[in-house]
């Protein structure tokens, strides 16, 4: 008997809508299935006094893969926003993010390329000599890594805190991996991110969103879990963009995450902190960072052209039932664990896992893009 779809998709967030646009396109029927009552996932916006609010936190599209920035452009034109926080630190002052001359200026006062490198090696080897006399040659935590990085002051000002803040662990028990790719600059470019290509969206992700789903049957509101059965029997196959673990019913156990409490807040003031993120580095300061949404979409003169601005502190915690997962928590306990999914995920033939749940891996939203582009040229 043929089932009425080709597809069912579940999960309607940026790698679900990407699917089922392509599929589309090659004439599959499509079924996408998403309990929230909205589509997109977490880079769904909600409007609140004309601005765009990222419901789930601060979304930049950044890639330098031309194929992507064009696919995504094709569905919605992006404006020209350029990610450059700033973060407030224990000590009261300001620095501009990534670390770069802007940063090493604020910190220390040097004025060239030389001098902060000088600097930078000083704390260095401080870190190195330190270790080495412990009887250490490789960093062993997230701290020691950091140190022989970049060195203590900024560590101390504007990784310590807020990293500990993200992850609710201290410094020494984190993985030295995470901080291993750690961005130094010694030009005075506040840009936060390497891709040639970045923005947002004119008129906001659900733009995105909207154009992907254009012409595909969407029901919200709808748990797959709830009634599987009755899910699985309506299509050929499935893409799954929910948490793995929870498609086995737990088997081996629960996968850890992070995730973000938000509180947003509506202020008769037209710019309330003049940047769109603004990180709070200091452990005295129980919120990871400010968004102020619409930096993200309006320049110059146009902030002002709008009286109100919408903000929203966010708190990282521990994951629990009932919780939006975020981050995974990528230790060696978890990472073995997802591993056991895995192997089942790999035997299911009529079943494609995708996204940062169903692989247990953070994604920027291009690689997803790529990652669906990539499954239609197979």
């Amino acid at each position: 008997m043929t089932k009425p779809y080709d597809y069912l998709i579940v999960g309607a967030g940026l790698f679900g809508a990407t699917f089922a646009h392509l599929a589309k396109k090659q004439g599959k029927r499509c079924l996408v299935i998403d309990k929230r009552p909205h589509a997109g996932g977490n880079i769904y916006c909600e409007e609140i006094e004309g601005i765009n609010v990222h419901k789930y936190g601060a979304h930049i599209f950044h890639t330098s893969n031309r194929e992507v920035w064009d696919f995504v452009n094709a569905i919605v034109p992006f404006n020209r926003y350029t990610n450059s926080p700033v973060a407030q630190a224990p000590d009261g002052k300001l620095y501009n993010l990534p670390f770069n001359m802007n940063t090493f200026y604020q910190m220390w006062g040097v004025k060239t390329p030389a001098e902060a490198t000088a600097r930078l090696e000083s704390q260095r080897r401080e870190a190195v000599e330190r270790m080495a006399a412990e009887g250490v040659s490789e960093p062993r935590n997230l701290e020691e890594q950091a140190l022989t990085l970049i060195g203590r002051d900024i560590y101390e000002q504007l990784i310590k805190g807020y990293t500990e803040k993200q992850w609710g662990r201290q410094c020494t028990e984190l993985p030295a991996f995470i901080i291993r790719r750690l961005p130094v600059r010694l030009t005075f470019d506040n840009n936060y991110f390497n891709d040639a290509y970045q923005g947002i969206p004119i008129g906001g992700y659900n733009k995105l969103i909207d154009g992907l789903l254009q012409g595909v049957e969407v029901r919200l509101g709808e748990d797959f879990f709830a009634d599987r059965q009755k899910w699985e029997s309506m299509a050929d196959k499935i893409l799954f963009t929910g948490k793995i673990d929870e498609y086995y019913d737990y088997r081996f156990g629960k996968l850890e995450y992070r995730t973000v409490r938000f509180e947003t807040e509506t202020l008769d003031n037209p710019n309330y902190q003049g940047n769109a993120v603004v990180n709070y580095t200091s452990a005295d300061v129980p919120f990871t960072r400010i968004i102020e949404h619409k930096h993200f979409e309006m320049f110059g003169n146009a902030v002002y052209e709008n009286p109100k601005t919408v903000i929203s502190r966010e708190y990282s915690t521990e994951w629990q039932d009932g919780m939006e997962p975020f981050y995974p928590v990528n230790d060696e306990r978890n990472q073995t664990l997802y591993q056991q999914y895995k192997a089942l995920a790999d035997a299911e033939p009529d079943v494609i896992f995708g996204g940062r749940l169903a692989e247990y891996k953070y994604y920027d939203m291009a690689p997803i893009v790529e990652q669906v582009l990539n499954l239609f040229k197979l």
